[in-house]
């Protein structure tokens, strides 16, 4: 059974750091562009970071940029989202997703795997 499913929401200070993560079975996420996408109460789904496959390049929405990090992480077969320095307006769903389009440019479109969702709440 293909699944993702996220861990490490939690209810954070402005300044806070958070990493979230999250773990792909039944495929092998190493063979897909994976990304991370958010939404806010009221607000559009944002696509907020994403690696490529085919070059390795990285896209950040610049609302998280030089604050977050995606990466493939060392245990294998799981994506994880570093985010420092948060803000009030980091709060939403995040969702990590794999399989889809990813290019410095953006991650615009459709992924074909999205995990439930995990809340991040920044909050004084």
């Amino acid at each position: 059974q293909v699944q993702l499913v996220e861990s490490g929401g939690d209810l954070k200070q402005p300044g806070d750091s958070l990493r979230l993560s999250c773990a792909a079975s039944g495929f092998f996420l190493d063979r897909w562009a994976i990304g991370w996408f958010r939404q806010a109460p009221g607000k559009e789904r944002e696509g907020v970071a994403c690696i490529s496959v085919t070059d390795g390049s990285t896209y950040y929405a610049n609302s998280v940029k030089g604050r977050f990090t995606i990466s493939r992480g060392n245990a294998g077969n799981t994506i994880v989202l570093q985010m420092n320095s948060l803000k009030t307006e980091d709060t939403g769903l995040y969702y990590c997703v794999a399989r889809g389009p990813c290019s410095r440019d953006g991650m615009r479109g459709l992924y074909d795997f999205e995990a439930q969702g995990t809340q991040v709440t920044v909050s004084s």
